[in-house]
């Protein structure tokens, strides 16, 4: 699974599994264009990429804002003069009961997963139609397809991106671009680390492998789907969850 002369947009990677999507694109021979709020971390990964031999630059883009994702898109293009592959990974959480959500929390996570992966994939359509080839990855959730309590917001957003995905790659197939959605399940990041034992052992009991993702685990299903070895599918959801949603 090469990507030679590629070039990988990864949003929401300066940290956690956008980061390892983009250290796994770049070590297919990718080069790389990071975006991220977090301008330190995003550099730190924009390091990592360079000493892989790879190229990489770094772009601060709030996604759910039109005009940093149009700007993201734009440099990338400057930059590269092509987009090879999307991946939308930028994603938050506002977790609260439905009793008590506000409208900000409900907004924030929509604004950020569903519309950020909207206006990112909107910024490069011309260029992909263009060249008539391209993959776009968005990171989903099985939270999307099963529900979460507490989660409402969230739950609504990767649902969103899921239909947005199946939409896209129907409009997008005759031009032989490829949109496809990975889903991930419980993945060990900063948050779960901090989780309690109790609450993890609980987490686990609900995963058929007996252990929580890797961020890797996740990447490699993305890299997959950046290479030729995933020509033939497209509108496709694939699940990294342990066999939690089957």
């Amino acid at each position: 699974m090469e990507l030679k002369g590629k070039t990988a947009v990864v949003t929401g990677s300066a940290r956690g599994i956008g980061r390892e999507i983009a250290l796994h694109l770049a070590k297919a021979g990718a080069n790389l264009v990071i975006s991220d709020v977090n301008e330190d971390a995003g550099l730190q990964v924009i390091e990592e990429i360079k000493r892989l031999g790879q190229k990489a630059i770094w772009v601060k883009a709030d996604v759910s804002k039109s005009e940093e994702s149009e700007k993201l898109i734009q440099t990338a293009l400057s930059t590269y003069d092509r987009i090879d592959i999307l991946v939308n990974n930028a994603g938050i959480t506002r977790d609260n009961l439905m009793m008590r959500m506000s409208e900000a929390e409900w907004q924030s996570v929509i604004n950020v997963n569903l519309t950020g992966t909207y206006n990112c994939i909107r910024a490069a359509t011309k260029s992909f139609m263009k060249q008539k080839s391209g993959r776009i990855i968005n990171i989903a959730s099985v939270v999307g397809q099963m529900g979460n309590p507490g989660q409402a917001n969230y739950a609504a957003s990767k649902a969103g991106v899921i239909g947005l995905t199946k939409a896209v790659a129907k409009e997008f197939a005759a031009r032989n671009i490829n949109v496809n959605a990975v889903a991930p399940g419980f993945i060990q990041t900063a948050m779960t680390d901090n989780l309690p034992d109790k609450a993890r052992e609980t987490l686990i009991s609900f995963i058929p492998l007996g252990r929580l993702g890797q961020p890797e685990d996740v990447a490699k299903a993305v890299l997959f789907l950046s290479t030729e070895a995933s020509a033939y599918m497209t509108g496709q959801v694939i699940n990294v969850d342990g066999g939690m949603v089957m």
